[in-house]
């Protein structure tokens, strides 16, 4: 396995740090894989622009920051502009397309995919919009099993919304079909 640089970048209470977190768990307790997840917060606790940058490697990880990830997804026009410049040519694009407007052409394989809708139409609740598309972002990178996700999801929620998030995964898995 080659390093796998992915940055979730959203707006404050979207959840994408736990979604970093949750995809870093997952690589170092279930697959065997080395991670390291760090996050960035904006001024505002919520509505302010967050991002969790995760390494998973198989090999030492020695610098904890990305520089060009491999792996960009944006849940926000704001977080969009700000980052997709920093997208490693070739990588993986995975927007959000309630709320993002592709306006650059990028090197890249894109994915505009609904998730907000999805979780509003398919589940109810937008609160799981991170575990949507933590879904998603498996299926299309394939670096590390859906299986092993729900494991740490199962620990990391409360017994009463595992339900909840699991039919959220398993709506963003869906959701991402390959080429």
């Amino acid at each position: 396995m080659a390093k796998t640089r992915l940055v979730f970048s959203g707006s404050g209470g979207q959840g994408v740090i736990t979604a970093g977190i949750i995809i870093a768990e997952t690589a170092v307790l279930h697959e065997g894989l080395n991670a390291v997840q760090s996050q960035s917060y904006g001024a505002e606790a919520r509505g302010g622009a967050t991002r969790s940058d995760i390494i998973i490697s198989d090999a030492p990880i020695y610098f904890p920051k990305i520089i060009q990830p491999n792996v960009l997804v944006c849940l926000t026009q704001m977080a969009y502009s700000k980052y997709v410049p920093s997208l490693r040519p070739g990588g993986l694009l995975i927007t959000d397309s309630r709320w993002v407007r592709i306006e650059k052409t990028v090197d890249a394989r894109r994915f505009e995919l609904p998730l907000t809708r999805a979780v509003t139409e398919q589940i109810g609740q937008s609160v799981v919009l991170n575990i949507c598309m933590l879904g998603a972002v498996v299926r299309l990178t394939e670096v590390v099993s859906p299986e092993a996700v729900k494991e740490v999801v199962k620990d990391r929620v409360p017994k009463a919304y595992l339900e909840l998030n699991e039919t959220a995964f398993d709506v963003g898995f869906d959701l991402a079909k390959k080429d």
